[in-house]
């Protein structure tokens, strides 16, 4: 254990853990013993290390910034994978850890709040012992990387000024106009642009870029609610930010889509969908914009209250 352990920060009052099947004996065992703690953790189960990981990064993100205890823990067969999907969080400071070594070094100089375990490459003690030093070690705490002292002034003035310019890499997605920087490519489409509001449905707007064949992007409140619906046109869209689900109900099928999910519907296939954060998508059909509703707004909601319920 950690030599510093009686100077040690307290528990963190929540964690939440999630692993892929590669990582889930471990994180089923680091779970149970932050239990025997009696920490309080929200388990996420198992998923594919990229979903996991970046679930478990996105709530870590959107906790209260006042609640400055909220830390996640995520496993996978290296580790290595839910870090860097973790860490496409703004305020997300993940790290894969193989030794209690590891683990006092990145609390101290990265305040690290997601820790990340290997299921291939550590035991069950080794990772309790790892979780242990990860819970108790300070921010800028001595650790091996300063010789076990004291960090001086200099560096840990520049550990404080890193905790508050990290957590803005990535949440301002858009450019200033006399910016000489770039962007994505497709968010740029939509840079100084006005969306317009969606008559047909409450809660969206939308910008046709470019008519026939048709693109897009497209808006919806949280808590917006399509209608069951079909288009004349098959059409494509990328999800840019937000969370969703669309059911086609022609099909059958339910997909459920966050940042980076791409999803394709065929010409004439009766789709509705559920927002549930504001959602921002470009969306490519391939004639004309056009949209042929197949139940009222009332019903959908009441559909889609019971498919989420």
């Amino acid at each position: 254990m950690a030599e510093n352990a009686d100077a040690a920060a307290p528990h963190p009052l929540k964690i939440i853990a999630g692993a892929d099947s590669f990582g889930a004996e471990l994180k089923d065992a680091l779970v149970s013993h932050l239990r025997s703690l009696n920490i309080d953790v929200e388990d996420l189960g198992t998923s594919d290390y990229y979903s996991i990981g970046a679930e478990v990064g996105r709530r870590v993100s959107s906790s209260d910034s006042s609640e400055t205890t909220t830390r996640g823990l995520v496993a996978c067969g290296t580790g290595v994978g839910v870090a860097i999907f973790a860490n496409k969080n703004p305020g997300v400071f993940a790290t894969t850890c193989l030794t209690p070594a590891d683990a006092l070094n990145t609390r101290s100089i990265n305040n690290c709040n997601v820790l990340a375990v290997s299921g291939m490459s550590t035991s069950k003690e080794s990772a309790v012992e790892i979780l242990d030093t990860w819970l108790k070690t300070p921010f800028k705490a001595p650790c091996p990387a300063s010789g076990l002292k004291p960090w001086d002034e200099k560096l840990s003035c520049f550990f404080d000024k890193s905790m508050t310019e990290m957590p803005l890499i990535g949440k301002n997605d858009k450019l200033d106009s006399d910016s000489s920087g770039s962007t994505c490519s497709i968010c740029c489409l939509v840079k100084n642009r006005e969306l317009n509001p969606v008559e047909m449905i409450p809660g969206g707007s939308m910008k046709i870029i470019r008519e026939s064949p048709t693109s897009a992007i497209v808006r919806f409140k949280a808590g917006s609610v399509e209608p069951a619906h079909h288009h004349t046109f098959g059409h494509d869209l990328v999800v840019l930010e937000g969370k969703k689900s669309v059911w086609n109900l022609t099909k059958g099928e339910r997909f459920d889509l966050t940042v980076g999910d791409y999803l394709f519907t065929p010409a004439g296939d009766v789709h509705r969908v559920k927002y549930y954060e504001e959602t921002e998508f470009f969306i490519k059909w391939d004639g004309r914009w056009d949209m042929f509703f197949d139940e009222d707004l009332e019903t959908a909601k009441k559909a889609v209250e019971k498919e989420t319920a």
